[in-house]
């Protein structure tokens, strides 16, 4: 006979699928068969208890579905957070059938991605990810494919984008153009969404093909656009859901739109890209596209046959540097924005210091160390903004004990970066906005070791230093002629700091008004 517990999980299974695959174009048939199908299972297996003290804790998974009846998939990481108060730093939880790893928590995480950065180091290349990267480019490859390209950027990065004095150039020339752009609208509230992309977008493209765009280009207005709508869609809950059961695949019109946007993306950059090899100089590379052209006629003309510098590495690696490049610092900058027009004191006392420090003429990189409370700010727009909070999925590269647990080798491995960034035991005052977190009592900037937006370990932002030259140049630049202010009519209290969840954290929509300082 059958024990009662089976007969719950079956009523309770039933409840959950139905609401689940809402999110789908499902027919009658097809969802009659899935519930077949699960009573069956239910009836014909157990769920497996793990061992205790060996295995991270979690909660006890349903057949198949996984512990998808406690999570909230819409802020899936306010619920992993919540379960890690219950189940600790380290814990199991189950995504439909696949077992996933939670790190919660600044000392968790740091142990696993710096302490033990080897073991973890390897990335979970969920479905999504590998429909449009395939295991090439950077951000979702392993292996020797990885290490290649992560070398080659890293190395092209340090000089086009990040060691040359060329790279201030190309932010700089681009902070100008952003504020004749926030000119035009003379005062009055407006979207930042899509000016402040195209500028960070700009320099990306600047560094990668030698070239910027007008903001008047409707490619570029495309461009961004691509970007933007992948990174809401790739969390989406469809999404989500097809990354655990992939074969639901032909039922989710988020995969399809998202891999037909990273196809057109492909398509733009070879055209670029063909104009750049009619007037390549191997001897003169004008950004990272050329050094990877270059190097891919070397290994032609050595008749090598196994060579990483193929075209497919060529556009993902592209399509990486773009995609993260662009929404994570255009999603800060907005961020730091809002947060302005939100606490006009903290804005009055940056412009104060821009004021004493710079006065009318341009910032410069060097001034940072000379404003430890412009610094302060940013940093604490990005802790507070929490862009990535699931961070980007690790693997084990072997067994591996952490906090006294068993991982096994090939386990999938969330650092939940906003219990880093919200972390109690590091932050005074966690869920508020707060420049303080990052000043000393003489008022001076300093670095907080939880302080990871970034990441941390071998898979750290390859551009962060880049990404932290632009926020700083940009938000000193903007505050500097602006002051930004709600709309008429609307006080600084009734701005929403809500965020819009996708794969990144985006403000909520809104209009500012930019009014030039005297």
């Amino acid at each position: 006979m059958m024990d009662l517990r089976y007969f719950v999980k079956i009523s309770l299974t039933m409840a959950l699928v139905q609401p689940l695959l809402m999110h789908v174009s499902i027919t009658g048939a097809l969802f009659a068969t899935l519930l077949l199908f699960l009573v069956i299972y239910l009836f014909s297996i157990s769920s497996s208890s793990q061992d205790e003290g060996k295995y991270p804790p979690g909660p006890k998974p349903l057949p198949l579905l996984g512990n998808l009846h406690m999570l909230n998939l819409k802020k899936t990481y306010m619920s992993l957070w919540e379960l890690s108060k219950q189940y600790g730093s380290v814990y199991t939880v189950h995504f439909g059938p696949k077992k996933v790893v939670i790190l919660a928590g600044y000392k968790a995480v740091k142990q696993a991605l710096v302490n033990l950065s080897e073991e973890f180091g390897d990335r979970d290349i969920t479905p999504i990810f590998n429909d449009f990267n395939d295991g090439f480019g950077i951000s979702f490859s392993n292996g020797e494919n990885w290490r290649e390209m992560r070398r080659f950027a890293l190395a092209n990065l340090r000089d086009f984008g990040m060691g040359k004095k060329r790279s201030e150039e190309i932010i700089t020339e681009e902070t100008q153009y952003l504020k004749e752009e926030f000119e035009k609208f003379e005062g009055q509230p407006f979207e930042t969404t899509l000016p402040v992309a195209m500028a960070i977008s700009n320099v990306i493209s600047a560094i990668i093909y030698s070239t910027r765009f007008e903001y008047s280009n409707t490619k570029l207005h495309h461009m961004v656009k691509r970007i933007y709508e992948n990174m809401r869609m790739t969390g989406s809950t469809s999404v989500q859901l097809y990354n655990m059961f992939p074969w639901i695949r032909p039922l989710v019109a988020n995969q399809k739109r998202i891999v037909n946007n990273v196809k057109e993306a492909f398509r733009q950059s070879e055209e670029i890209i063909k104009g750049l090899k009619k007037t390549l100089n191997p001897l003169d590379p004008r950004g990272i596209a050329d050094c990877f052209l270059i190097r891919q006629l070397k290994d032609e003309e050595s008749g090598k046959t196994d060579t990483l510098y193929h075209s497919m590495n060529l556009y993902c690696t592209i399509n990486n540097l773009f995609g993260a490049g662009t929404d994570t610092t255009a999603t800060t900058l907005r961020w730091g924005l809002l947060l302005m027009a939100r606490y006009p004191e903290i804005q009055a006392r940056v412009q104060d210091e821009i004021d004493r420090v710079i006065g009318r003429r341009q910032p410069v990189v060097e001034d940072r160390k000379n404003l430890p409370y412009i610094d302060a700010v940013i940093h604490e727009t990005q802790r507070f903004a929490n862009v990535v909070p699931l961070g980007s999925p690790h693997q084990t590269t072997c067994d591996v004990q952490l906090n006294g647990y068993l991982i096994e080798k090939g386990t999938s491995v969330w650092p939940l970066l906003t219990s880093v960034l919200r972390d109690e035991n590091e932050w005074e005052t966690p869920d508020s906005f707060n420049p303080s977190h990052f000043l000393n009592k003489q008022g001076q900037f300093f670095k907080r070791d939880a302080f990871m937006p970034f990441s941390a370990g071998r898979r750290v932002c390859p551009g962060e230093s880049l990404a932290r030259m632009e926020l700083f140049l940009f938000f000193t630049y903007l505050l500097q002629h602006f002051r930004f202010t709600p709309p008429p009519g609307v006080s600084g209290d009734e701005l929403d700091l809500s965020p819009v969840v996708g794969f990144t954290l985006n403000p909520a929509s809104h209009k500012l008004c930019a009014v030039k300082r005297a």
